[in-house]
C-alpha cells in the first residue's frame, strides 16, 4: 500500500506542475506533464493489482487505463494543433469510451450476479435517461453539439453506464466489496469531470482556469481512485 500512497502523492504532484502550464498556455510541455500524470495512475493500477493476483477485473481497469493515457494525450493535441482539433477529439471520445466498456465488464465478470439480469437492465435504462437528457438541456445550457450529436449521445451513454453499473452492483453485493465502492466514486467523479469538459469543449466561455482546474482535479481524481481501488479485491 505505501507503493501505492507515494505514487499517488508524486501524480497530486505532477498534476499542480500541470495545472500551473496549463493555465498559461497550450504547449507540449503541458502535453509531457499530463503524461506523466497519467503514467502514475497506471503505475498505482500495477502496484495495486500486484497485491493480490488473480482478479480478472485487474486487466480491464489497467487496459481502461491505458486507453485513459492515450485518451489524455490526443485532447490536449488538439490545443496544441488546431488544424487537427476533429480528429483528435474524435480519438479522444473513442478510446474513453472503450475505457468505460472495459470497466463495465471487468465489473460483470468480477461481481455480477449471473441469475439476476435485471441488475444489467438498471443501469442501462439509467444511462438512456441520462443521455437524452443531456442532448435535450443542451439548448438550454447553451451547448452546440455541431456535428458531434450522436457521437456525445453515445458516449453520455457509456459514462453514465458505468457509474450505473457499479452502484447496482454495490446493493446486489449489500455495499460489502471496497473496490466496488471506490469504482463507483470514481464513475461519479469521471461523469463530473466530462460534464464540465462538455462546457469547455462545446459551451461559450467556459475555458477559464477555473474550468481546467475543476476538470482535471475530478478526473485525475476518478483514475487514482479506480487504479487504487485494485488494491481492496
Amino acid at each position: 500500500m505505501l507503493v501505492c500512497i507515494i505514487l499517488i502523492s508524486l501524480g497530486a504532484l505532477a498534476l499542480v506542475f500541470y495545472l500551473l502550464e496549463k493555465c498559461k498556455n497550450y504547449s507540449l510541455k503541458g502535453v509531457l506533464l499530463k503524461t506523466v500524470v497519467s503514467l502514475l495512475f497506471i503505475a498505482t493500477a500495477i502496484a495495486a493489482a500486484y497485491q493480490n493476483l488473480g482478479h480478472p477485473l485487474h486487466y480491464f481497469v489497467i487496459a481502461g487505463l491505458i486507453l485513459g493515457l492515450l485518451g489524455d494525450i490526443w485532447l490536449d493535441l488538439k490545443y496544441v494543433y488546431p488544424k487537427d482539433d476533429k480528429l483528435y477529439t474524435y480519438a479522444g471520445f473513442t478510446v474513453f469510451a472503450i475505457g468505460h466498456i472495459l470497466y463495465i465488464i471487468g465489473m460483470m465478470i468480477e461481481f455480477f450476479d449471473q441469475g439476476n439480469w435485471v441488475y444489467f437492465l438498471i443501469p442501462v435504462a439509467v444511462a438512456i435517461v441520462f443521455s437524452v437528457a443531456n442532448l435535450l438541456l443542451s439548448k438550454p445550457m447553451k451547448l452546440d453539439f455541431k456535428d458531434m450529436k450522436w457521437i456525445v449521445f453515445a458516449y453520455a451513454f457509456l459514462l453514465a453506464l458505468n457509474p450505473a453499473t457499479s452502484l447496482i452492483l454495490c446493493i446486489n453485493t449489500g455495499w460489502s466489496h471496497n473496490t466496488l465502492i471506490m469504482l463507483f466514486v470514481g464513475g461519479v467523479l469521471f461523469a463530473i469531470s466530462d460534464l464540465v469538459l462538455s462546457n469547455t469543449y462545446f459551451g461559450e466561455n467556459h475555458e477559464k482556469p477555473i474550468d481546467f482546474i475543476l476538470n482535471y482535479i475530478t478526473y485525475y481524481g476518478a483514475q487514482f481512485i479506480i487504479a487504487f481501488s485494485l488494491m481492496f479485491l
